[in-house]
């Protein structure tokens, strides 16, 4: 098979991975890539991932039988409608189907109509209604922009005044926070349970805890994930039963009532509470960081799993797992989730991944020593100049640093190991991934 992947983040890095295990590959290819995913599949870098026409050419130049979508953006674009309508399979729901992402009033009413469990709320498009309406329920409350906001347009407010705050934040979010959704709170213990589906049959992975706010202790602002781990022991087999049997098929049903057919990855996050599990948000494609400590555990093939959730049919098919545990610890440049440095030189990956890391790539980039305009040995590392270019970052969240060990302890352990031989200017990352789990 001829695959294309698109986006660059530390998810299609590990997407990446997983593809190039498969004996049913042939060419690869990712758009635009990153130095990470350069390793599996030849990267074409001057195509934007919002380019559904040049996205699409470049498809059937190529002779690609599959096209693997990792990001929401291309999904909510219509990327999927626009391969499948010159006969292209692709893995990810068409942009009918990936509203339940795109639109959070849209995945709300939903829910709503179809009493799938999740919290209560209220619509607003008047900033001052929705103040008005945080008076009458008062605090803690949740804030979040109807559309996408790269995992950031949400607020949990703990007080009165800071969800009122939040509500004038909204709008630096652009047009995503033009309609908001005021959420009762829900307390308990967050999980996310991933599942691929073709329409009819579902095939869930197994459980991840992702980390959302930036600091220790669940301190600070909401990010993309901070680093997550796997097998999450909060959804043991109770919980999995109940999750499938209450929210993940009732939601692909719910979606085929309204004439709308779900096919890739149907992402759940949850909210578990004595015992019982209720959504928080749904995602249309694979999790970040999740994907990053679930994929390297899936011993099943997955092309050929998502091939066949592109073609509508996974009716004999079964997933297999590793009985290890596996954790992510994202690093994060300064400044993270708000304004950051770019183009820091990045140090000690390849001595990481001699200790036993697999390192995923999540903002990255190869530029030339000589751009880089210094030679301060204490800024860059002598190390570095010894080959032609050098690996710098681009992002907020820089590298996504996993493991895998018999139990999760170990693996945390070996984790925090690797992460301490990488360095950049302003490094940051969280101490206490699965500390929940292990305490």
């Amino acid at each position: 098979m001829n695959v294309l992947l698109i986006g660059s983040g530390g998810r299609e890095h590990a997407l990446a991975r997983k593809i190039s295990q498969s004996p049913l590959l042939e060419k690869f290819f990712a758009i635009p890539g990153s130095p990470g995913i350069a390793d599996f599949a030849e990267c074409v870098s001057n195509i934007s991932i919002d380019d559904n026409a040049a996205l699409v050419e470049f498809a059937k130049v190529n002779a690609i039988d599959l096209v693997v979508i990792g990001p929401e953006a291309p999904l909510v674009n219509g990327l999927t409608d626009a391969l499948n309508e010159i006969g292209i399979k692709a893995f990810g729901p068409n942009k009918a189907a990936a509203l339940l992402e795109g639109s959070k009033i849209f995945a709300k009413r939903l829910m709503k109509k179809y009493n799938i469990p999740t919290a209560e709320f209220e619509v607003f498009d008047d900033p001052d209604a929705a103040k008005n309406y945080i008076h009458s329920k008062g605090a803690p409350i949740v804030i979040k922009a109807d559309g996408l906001a790269a995992g950031k347009g949400v607020i949990v407010a703990q007080t009165l005044d800071e969800a009122l705050n939040a509500v004038d934040e909204m709008k630096t979010f652009g047009s995503a926070g033009n309609k908001i959704v005021v959420e009762e709170f829900m307390d308990g213990e967050e999980a996310s349970v991933l599942a691929l589906t073709d329409g009819e049959k579902i095939l869930p992975l197994i459980a991840a805890q992702d980390h959302k706010r930036v600091f220790d202790g669940d301190k600070g602002l909401n990010t993309g994930g901070m680093g997550a781990y796997a097998p999450a022991p909060i959804v043991d087999e109770k919980i999995s039963a109940q999750v499938e049997e209450k929210i993940l098929k009732p939601t692909i049903a719910a979606l085929k009532a309204e004439g709308i057919i779900y096919r890739g990855c149907l992402y759940a996050g949850l909210m578990i509470q004595n015992g019982e599990a209720k959504v928080v948000e749904f995602n249309c494609r694979f999790g970040d960081p999740e994907t990053q400590v679930v994929l390297p555990l899936m011993e099943s093939d997955l092309l050929e799993l998502m091939n066949d959730c592109a073609a509508g049919d996974l009716s004999d098919k079964k997933i297999s797992w590793s009985k290890n545990s596996a954790v992510c610890v994202i690093l994060a440049s300064g400044g993270y989730p708000k304004a950051y440095k770019k183009n820091l030189p990045i140090d000690g990956v390849i001595k990481a991944e001699s200790l036993g890391a697999i390192i995923f790539h999540a903002g990255t980039k190869l530029i030339r020593n000589e751009e880089l305009g210094i030679r301060n040995e204490k800024l860059v590392p002598s190390s570095l100049f010894l080959v032609p270019n050098c690996l710098v970052t681009s992002g907020g969240r820089v590298l996504g640093v996993t493991t895998i060990a018999p139990t999760l302890r170990e693996a945390v352990e070996k984790v925090y190991r690797c992460v301490e031989v990488i360095h950049f200017e302003d490094m940051h990352y969280r101490k206490d991934i699965a500390a929940r789990a292990l305490n």
